[in-house]
């Protein structure tokens, strides 16, 4: 099954794909993403064999443009550390099979200026809304993941067009999905 947050981001998806959008943000994705698996785990619609994450990223660092398949994604806005001194261990990162090497980070920011892209960028190579809290529903019903993300915008002051950009990245990733064989509607 493929997941977008956003219609927009989707809109290229081949004719015929099997199509979950979640909305923006940790919450609304990790929510919708455990509705659909658990009625597919119920019977109630067919079963889910994989989730592919599809969307949009800013780049964290200026070489980054394209496409991408992260190896990691972390919680960026999760104080695992912090919370695991206090005696509340909790996972914020997860490695994604069959990656390119690159590492997502996700928070419920909209990362839109250069402080915080650097500090960011200490971390990761991109940044989203939604990937880590897929990760951590697709662990949980224990269904594997793939991350796809195109970049967007570079994560700073101009990030702010993203509605003019999305169409673009959305032909990409509707392109990858044909080529990947992964639009067929399974999974």
């Amino acid at each position: 099954m493929v997941v977008s947050a956003t219609r927009a981001e989707a809109a290229h998806v081949p004719d015929g794909t099997r199509l979950l959008i979640t909305g923006l943000g940790k919450v609304t994705a990790a929510m919708a993403l455990a509705t659909t698996l658990t009625r597919a785990r119920h019977g109630v619609i067919a079963p889910i064999t994989e989730v592919v994450n599809i969307g949009t990223a800013g780049a964290l660092h200026d070489h980054h443009s394209g496409l991408f398949v992260p190896s990691r994604v972390i919680e960026h806005d999760l104080d695992a550390d912090t919370l695991a001194a206090l005696g509340y261990p909790t996972t914020s990162s997860w490695e994604i099979a069959g990656g390119d090497g690159t590492v997502l980070a996700t928070g419920d920011s909209f990362i839109n200026d250069a402080v915080r892209r650097a500090e960011l960028a200490r971390s990761a190579d991109l940044v989203d809304m939604e990937a880590a809290a897929l990760a951590r529903v697709a662990e949980s019903f224990e269904v594997p993941l793939r991350l796809v993300k195109v970049v967007s915008d570079s994560a700073d002051e101009t990030a702010v067009q993203w509605p003019e950009r999305v169409d673009a990245a959305a032909r990409r990733l509707g392109a990858w999905l044909a080529d990947s064989g992964r639009a067929d509607g399974s999974g």
